[in-house]
């Protein structure tokens, strides 16, 4: 098992902590990782993106050229990274972001309305979440379990009470998340 994925996003979208939350989920399973984060100055607000790779065997390098799965979370992130899916790979999408949608057809496109569903939530903070949901109904690469376990290593304890509520997102995440196109 190999998964080369990148998230990417404007800052503030939660677009590491949901890497940083893949990769300690992984490291729960006892599976290679690597967490590679690129943002610049202007972290909140500017272009973010994470490139977490999970593997049973050694990783080689966290430099990636092509991924399996490209979540993008804004124009420029779509712009940047759809060219940049492996034939056959997929794009998970939350339109709110968006103004073109992916055109590629030799990948699979699936559609997420993570903020949509985070303001009926009453609480955006959860909208990396239910991306992440949606990311794990697609390809099962962790269990939830590992994913809980994962979160609770990142948030700081004072923020543990949060936890449920969470829990809740990804799983509205792996309801809502639908396919647009499969690879022709």
């Amino acid at each position: 098992m190999l998964q080369e994925i990148v998230i990417s996003g404007f800052g503030g979208q939660g677009v590491l902590s949901m890497g940083k939350i893949l990769a300690y989920s992984g490291i729960m399973e006892d599976k290679e990782v690597s967490w590679f984060p690129a943002y610049g100055p202007e972290q909140r607000g500017g272009t973010a993106n994470v490139t977490v790779v999970l593997s049973d065997k050694p990783i080689s390098s966290p430099v990636v050229a092509e991924y399996d799965i490209a979540i993008v979370l804004n124009q420029p992130s779509l712009d940047k990274f759809e060219s940049k899916v492996k034939k056959g790979g997929i794009i998970i999408y939350d339109p709110y972001g968006i103004h073109h949608e992916p055109e590629r057809k030799d990948i699979q496109v699936y559609k997420i309305n993570a903020m949509d569903e985070s303001m009926k939530m009453n609480n955006t903070k959860v909208f990396n979440m239910i991306v992440l949901g949606g990311l794990l109904k697609v390809e099962p690469m962790v269990q939830l379990e590992n994913v809980m376990k994962g979160l609770k290593k990142s948030l700081p304890e004072r923020h543990h009470k949060l936890l449920p509520m969470n829990e809740e997102a990804i799983v509205r995440g792996m309801d809502i998340i639908h396919q647009e196109r499969k690879a022709e």
